[in-house]
């Protein structure tokens, strides 16, 4: 059976605690243990797959087709463990569960409360695999104190009650303001929300505290007094140059040994650090920079594009070579030139999103990168946009565009080379769609296979012609333009295994311009980084060179 480590966190939000759940689980696993991690959300929405990015940042989607947070990319770029559906849940899903059972009988008339019902729900879901893992580590989102996280903590009260003693600990994450003026590092904050968890019946066995600088032990002692910790349990959690350090810095302040101690797991197996080693030296001691352009509509939070900027990390990782990422408003080149804007970067990049504004920026970016010779890459949305490049500016088809964008302004203006997917294969059976349905959970989600073209660029990056990658999209590329798009140089280089959908485009004639229908970069990890973003950043490297 697994043991639980439920992490929850106080003081403020955006603390770290899903790096901190991640880095725990990389290094549980570098002792040898087996993990998976999970995260119980409590706001209403279903699922954050209806949520903008500038409220929640990017949706990360896992192979079996969930729109989850964005933790769930660090727990996979940390472990290398691939989420699933059962690793993510929020308020308004377990609500969802219960209200759907209330209404089919299965409560045999009883009266539906938040306890039993709502904390039966959530238990059931903490336990789905529990027989699977060695370690399972659940994160509780938001804060304590937070209404809608009650539940959620009444829940994993009674779990741990439910279970042997020194089945589950508890980790509480919180910050240590500094206060300048006085030169202290202030515990009181961290006093009150170990307080406030106390009150609900939850008493921490480790204390991570994020600051500035280290703890002194002085604070340290205090800590420990106060919220009842032992003192090699209050964690230093210091502010790091890259995130990718967080292993090595939370094995150095013992937090994987404290876990242990917390189990009574002794003797402990020692861990095999080399992996993480080798990733902060690739880091740390890059031998060269390559600046790369991101153009996207939703460049006001990077969190929109996590899983971008960490694949372009990774792929500088695989190459010796730091990436510098600019954020580009798409916007700013539907009233400006791209040039000015584009020169100087070694690739750009064009990243998915939704809508019609800020598309004719994208257009012009990719029109820029063809011309000029500029590594290209294009995922989701850009590969659209560079689809509707290439129609406009090389095959003729001057009125080219989205039914996407039609649909949102209610009226027709473009010839649809992008259209509104209406049905596709997913396993032994056919999806269908229509333009009505809701929007949430119905796009064409998850992992689904692409055959690639021999001899292709594509098929040389991958080294191979079958390959298997992550989608979110509810538009495609029209198959019936592919003649004149084709005759007009831009290649269909990989398509789904029925020949009916474009997944991968690229210019035969360019050095490097690839468009991609799916997310390679839901897949990249520091130390396996994707294959379409090693070679990105190579090229990128080769341009510089050029420059």
């Amino acid at each position: 059976m697994a043991r639980f480590i439920f992490i929850t966190g106080g003081v403020v939000s955006s603390l770290g605690k899903g790096l901190a759940s991640a880095a725990l689980g990389a290094l549980l696993q570098a002792r040898g243990y087996s993990v998976r991690l999970r995260k119980l959300d409590p706001y209403l929405n279903v699922d954050p797959g209806t949520m903008s990015p500038f409220e929640h940042g990017e949706v990360f989607v896992t192979d079996d087709g969930a729109e989850t947070d964005l933790d769930l990319g660090h727990y996979e770029r940390f472990t290398g463990v691939a989420a699933r559906k059962t690793d993510s849940v929020s308020s308004g899903r377990i609500y969802s569960n219960v209200l759907e059972k209330e209404r089919r009988g299965d409560y045999l008339g009883k009266t539906i409360q938040v306890i039993p019902h709502v904390t039966n729900e959530i238990k059931d879901f903490i336990a789905i695999g529990e027989d699977e893992v060695d370690f399972m580590l659940c994160e509780i989102g938001g804060t304590v104190g937070d209404i809608e996280g009650l539940p959620f903590f009444e829940a994993i009260r009674q779990f741990s009650q439910d279970k042997p003693r020194g089945q589950c600990i508890f980790m509480h994450l919180t910050l240590l303001p500094y206060i300048k003026a006085s030169g202290e590092l202030k515990t009181k904050p961290t006093q009150h929300s170990v307080k406030e968890l106390r009150s609900i019946g939850l008493a921490p066995d480790i204390l991570v505290c994020r600051s500035e600088g280290p703890i002194p032990p002085k604070e340290r002692e205090k800590l420990a007094l106060f919220c009842n910790v032992r003192p090699d349990s209050v964690i230093a959690a210091q502010d790091l140059s890259t995130i990718y350090d967080a292993p090595l810095a939370y094995h150095r302040e013992g937090l994987d040994q404290a876990v242990l101690d917390a189990f009574q797991i002794s003797p402990a197996p020692k861990p095999d650090l080399a992996k993480w080693e080798d990733v902060s030296d690739r880091i740390h001691n890059a031998e060269g920079e390559v600046s790369v352009a991101i153009v996207g509509k939703y460049t006001q939070l990077e969190d929109a594009y996590k899983s971008i900027a960490e694949a372009l990390t990774h792929g500088g990782m695989a190459n010796r070579v730091k990436v510098k990422v600019e954020w580009v408003d798409a916007e700013v080149f539907d009233t400006e030139d791209a040039a000015p804007h584009l020169e100087g970067f070694h690739a750009i990049l064009v990243p998915g999103g939704f809508g019609e504004r800020g598309t004719e920026g994208k257009i012009k970016a990719a029109q820029y990168a063809r011309e000029h010779k500029v590594p290209y890459m294009g995922i989701c949305l850009g590969m659209q946009m560079a689809v509707i490049e290439a129609a406009r500016n090389a095959a003729g088809i001057t009125e080219a565009g989205s039914e996407e964008f039609d649909h949102e302004a209610g009226k027709k203006r473009f010839e649809p080379v992008v259209y509104h997917l209406k049905e596709w294969v997913q396993g032994n059976h056919t999806v269908e769609r229509k333009v009505g349905d809701d929007k949430g959970g119905t796009m064409r989600l998850g992992a689904y296979n692409a055959v690639l073209a021999e001899g292709s660029k594509v098929a040389e990056v991958y080294g191979g012609t079958n390959i298997e990658e992550r989608h979110r999209h509810r538009y495609e590329v029209d198959i019936k333009y592919r003649e004149k798009l084709e005759k007009a140089g831009l290649k269909f280089s990989g398509m789904s295994p029925d020949g009916r959908l474009p997944e991968i485009v690229e210019w035969s004639d360019h050095p490097w311009f690839i468009g991609v229908q799916y997310h390679p970069e839901l897949k990249s990890k520091p130390f396996d980084p994707h294959p379409l973003f090693r070679d990105f950043v190579r090229a990128a490297k080769d341009s510089s060179r050029l420059v």
